[in-house]
């Protein structure tokens, strides 16, 4: 199911008794269940009648208490348990390990609950590993249990959360209990108080145990997919951002979608909270502009890329070289910015096939973008066939970006490009096995391609 068609239901009046939001988009399931509560709670009740609890150190009873119990205000009641372990599989017992080392210093109260999900999966039992027993434990057997890690280095970390239980009487949920998962299942089969509902979010889940599979047929799953590409992040940002601007009366010019999308890389929750700030400062105005964008947003290290790729692009030396020095200075890594630039270039050799292949009308570098959006970027919008859409083309782009692309493209030989790109290969070559400064290697290249 998709989330549109959830909140279609919600606003009908069809609420399932679980939902599972999952998947590796922290941000967009955040997104999801903010949405979901919103029409499940009203604001004013949510004091009596919203419960939310951290999935590291949930207490199944209390847990099964709300949701038997009818709410005090006479509606429906909400338990939302955030990044539950109950549905870890197997597969995933190296990021257990990996989340007990890192919890350790600073939440050890969560290290044992997440030590009590390792002994369930790896099948050891609380007595196998108190006192000194970790130690009895031999490498073949560790091998066996927790497939994918050697455990040669287990003494660092073992016998740190072995004390940490130690100290709070034990482990909780142990595997000598039933298993979370299990109890779950059942209480979810018996049946919730009258109008009362379940909302678990994770990282992720074994779609083989009995609780996702029982989820999936009298509830709700939400699957939040990695989003891989340009194109689906910001397909991803500009959906949730309609229904926001929509709800305030308000438009995004397209300059200014561009300008907010460079600053934020289109990436869902940072786009949002400065979504939210434009509305604010836009006032009366219905339509938020890029100088608002600008006003508003600061600036980041990808205005700096803007300027770099552009100033390359326009053959200007000084914009480029300060342009590269703001990025060095903000932090940004040298292989990333050689990346970057290397991307710029092969948009130009793009460009220029594009434009000396007769497939576009005569473009004149002169062109005005709203003239050549409606008269020359249909057809290029043509060429690309479902299968290119997956591939990083320039004729996937935005349209501005297009249209800069073949202004600039004019600027440089295919001769002249493809040397550039050769260029950038052995540089990262010498960065990547040479002593020599990558500063250096880099404003040689910005100087020798502004010439």
């Amino acid at each position: 199911m998709i989330l549109d068609k959830v909140i279609a239901d919600l606003k009908k009046g069809k609420v399932a008794p679980c939902y599972l939001l999952y998947g590796e988009e922290d941000d967009l399931i955040h997104d999801a269940l903010c949405r979901i509560v919103e029409l499940l709670v009203a604001p004013a009740d949510r004091d009596f009648s919203l419960f939310s609890v951290d999935g590291d150190t949930a207490d199944f009873d209390l847990i099964r208490d709300h949701l038997l119990s009818a709410s005090l205000l006479g509606g429906s009641k909400v338990v939302v348990v955030k990044q539950t372990t109950v549905l870890q599989s197997r597969e995933k017992i190296i990021d257990v390990i990996a989340k007990i080392r890192s919890l350790l210093q600073d939440s050890p109260d969560k290290a044992v609950a997440w030590f009590a999900v390792f002994l369930q999966l790896a099948g050891f039992d609380w007595e196998d590993v108190q006192n000194d027993g970790w130690r009895k434990i031999s490498d073949e057997q560790w091998r066996r249990a927790v497939e994918g890690d050697d455990g040669e280095d287990r003494h660092l970390w073992l016998p740190r959360v072995v004390e940490a239980c130690a100290v709070r009487g034990g482990v909780p949920d142990g595997k000598n209990a039933a298993d979370p998962a299990d109890r779950l299942a059942r209480l979810l089969e018996d049946g919730f108080g009258p109008g009362n509902c379940l909302i678990l979010t994770a990282d992720s889940v074994d779609r083989r145990k009995k609780l996702f599979k029982l989820i999936e047929t009298i509830g709700v799953v939400l699957h939040f997919g990695e989003v891989k590409g340009e194109t689906l992040t910001r397909e991803t940002f500009r959906q949730s951002a309609q229904g926001l601007l929509t709800e305030a009366g308000k438009t995004l010019a397209s300059d200014a979608w561009m300008a907010l999308g460079r600053k934020t890389g289109f990436q869902l929750r940072p786009s949002m909270n400065e979504l939210q700030k434009l509305i604010a400062y836009a006032g009366d105005r219905t339509v938020i502009e890029a100088d608002d964008v600008e006003a508003v947003v600061g600036r980041t290290k990808e205005d700096s890329i803007f300027d770099l790729t552009k100033a390359l692009s326009e053959k200007n030396a000084a914009v480029a070289l300060a342009a590269l020095n703001a990025l060095l200075d903000q932090g940004a890594h040298h292989l990333m910015i050689l990346t970057m630039i290397s991307r710029e270039i092969r948009m130009l050799i793009q460009a220029l096939i594009l434009r000396e292949s007769g497939a576009l009308p005569k473009f004149n570098a002169a062109m005005e973008f709203p003239s050549f959006q409606k008269h020359v970027y249909p057809l290029v919008a043509a060429l690309g066939s479902e299968a290119a859409k997956k591939d990083d083309l320039l004729i996937n782009k935005h349209p501005y970006v297009v249209y800069n692309a073949l202004k600039s493209c004019g600027r440089f030989s295919y001769p002249v490009l493809l040397r550039y790109l050769e260029e950038l290969l052995q540089i990262d070559r010498e960065m990547k096995s040479s002593a020599t400064d990558p500063r250096l290697l880099l404003e040689r290249f910005v100087m020798k391609a502004c010439a």
